[in-house]
């Protein structure tokens, strides 16, 4: 039986997993077909949907925005993405800033495609 502790407990530790698996740990393909996401990589911050900031280590890759860790293997990335050679081919368009609090969405109707 389920006590307001119990339940309390089980809503804290679904919200925990929820917003672990919302971890933008990507992997860059080769291939277009496997690809979740085409991404083109924009020459300046302002034409960005997404500006990103890659962090070295996995922990570090926190929620949706933008804070990538770049996986070595597919089948750990929570999203695959392909680079595209030209914008009007991309779904997302990314600028990789240098400095982490600079990352984040320039334009929020493309986050679902990161979710």
């Amino acid at each position: 039986m389920l006590t307001s502790k119990n339940l309390l407990s089980a809503l804290g530790l679904s919200l925990i997993f929820s917003i672990s698996a919302q971890a933008q740990r990507i992997f860059s393909t080769a291939y277009e077909s496997r690809a979740d996401i085409k991404v083109f990589v924009v020459d300046y911050e302002s034409r960005a949907d997404l500006c990103v900031y890659k962090v070295a280590y996995e922990s570090r890759a926190k929620g949706n925005e933008g804070l990538w860790f770049f996986e070595e293997y597919a089948s750990r990335a929570d999203k695959k993405v392909y680079f595209v050679e030209y914008e009007s081919r991309a779904d997302l368009k990314i600028f990789f800033v240098d400095y982490e609090s600079r990352a984040g969405w320039r334009d929020r109707s493309k986050m679902p495609l990161l979710y």
